[in-house]
This record gives C-alpha cells, sequence and structure tokens, in this order.
C-alpha cells in the first residue's frame, strides 16, 4: 500500500482536498487534529507542554488552543520546542494508523510533512498551491484572527514556493481550477502506481 503525505500551507485547503479523497473510498489521516487529541489526552505531553509552557496553556483540563498560538507564533524557538515535543508522538501514532490501513493508498495530511521530517515515512507528496492572498483570506475567516496573525503563522512554515517544489504532485486551489477533476485524475494516477509497488 502506498503512503501518500498531503500538504500545503496554512489556508490553502488541505483539509478540503483530503475530503474529496475521503469520499472517493482513501483514509485520511488528519495530523493537527491528532496532534490536538494527543495535547489533550497523553498525560506525559500534558505535563512537558504544562512545564515548558505554563498552566494556563490548559483550562477546565482542555489545551487552550488561542493561548498556545499566542506564545508559540510569536517565538521561533518556542515553537520549534512545541513541536519538538509534539512530533514525534504524531510521527509515531501516523507510522501505526498507515500500516492498519488496507486500500490501494492512504493520505496523511499534515501542514508541516517536509518541517517535521514526515515525508521519510511516505511514498509520495501531494502539495496545494493557492495564492497567498487568498489563503489569508481564508485563515482569517475560518480562524477569526487578523491578517497580522495570519502572516505570523505563515512565516513559521515553509516557503510555499520551495513547499511546491519538493511535492510529487501538486493541485492548485485558487478558485479558478476545479478541484474534482484534478483529485479524480490523481486518483487513478496513485491506484495505478499502488497495482505496480
Amino acid at each position: 500500500m502506498l503512503k501518500i503525505g498531503l500538504t500545503g500551507g496554512i489556508g490553502s485547503g488541505k483539509s478540503t482536498v483530503a475530503k474529496v479523497f475521503e469520499v472517493l473510498g482513501i483514509p485520511v489521516y488528519y495530523a493537527d487534529e491528532v496532534a490536538k487529541r494527543l495535547m489533550n489526552e497523553d498525560e506525559s505531553l500534558r505535563e512537558k507542554i504544562k512545564k515548558k509552557f505554563g498552566t494556563a496553556v490548559y483550562s477546565n483540563g482542555l489545551l487552550n488552543k488561542k493561548q498556545l498560538a499566542q506564545i508559540v507564533f510569536t517565538s521561533p524557538e518556542k515553537l520549534a520546542l512545541l513541536n519538538s515535543l509534539v512530533h514525534p508522538l504524531t510521527l509515531e501514532d501516523a507510522e501505526r494508523w498507515m500500516n492498519e490501513q488496507s486500500a490501494n493508498y492512504c493520505i496523511k495530511e499534515a501542514a508541516l510533512i517536509f518541517e517535521s521530517a514526515a515525508h521519510e515515512q511516505i511514498d509520495y507528496v501531494i502539495g496545494i498551491s493557492a495564492p497567498t492572498a487568498l489563503r489569508i483570506q481564508r485563515t482569517m475567516q475560518r480562524n477569526g484572527i487578523t491578517k497580522e496573525e495570519v502572516i505570523a503563522r505563515m512565516d513559521t512554515q515553509l516557503d510555499e514556493t520551495i513547499k511546491m517544489k519538493l511535492c510529487n504532485f501538486v493541485i492548485v486551489n485558487d478558485e479558478q481550477n476545479l478541484i474534482l477533476p484534478q483529485v479524480l485524475a490523481l486518483h487513478n494516477q496513485l491506484i495505478t502506481l499502488s497495482k505496480n509497488n
């Protein structure tokens, strides 16, 4: 079975594309959702996060995402520290999940495929590309944050141009090109690749 990565910058539309693959019967692992679950449920990780970032990042026993975001997205060092705590657990969880799947291929959707070295555990990477202005607008609407906050988060991710060059396939999500035909073509290509693997 092929292991496929699905990545793109914040607001590129990774989740939208992932949902289309799910409709086609392809299992999808959402790394960001799992990371948030682990930060809430893994007792050892919770204690490490509290120790490094303060007890205020948890309120009523749950992760206060907004509080944590304010800390890590204003300091590259603190973001790197958080990633060093969370990424190894997420990578391990994803590896276990992928090995349990039985489809022709499965997808790991993650913003930081290259930054977290997750690309080393997968066969091919699909990049989702979208213009910067559109990504900013989408993220402001979705997260209810300012343009400056979106840009600060973008600055923590690998440059979009570099990221897309590292990908094996690119889907353009610019509201001009339709996503569905691109996903269907890629789905057929991946089915063929999985059979020849």
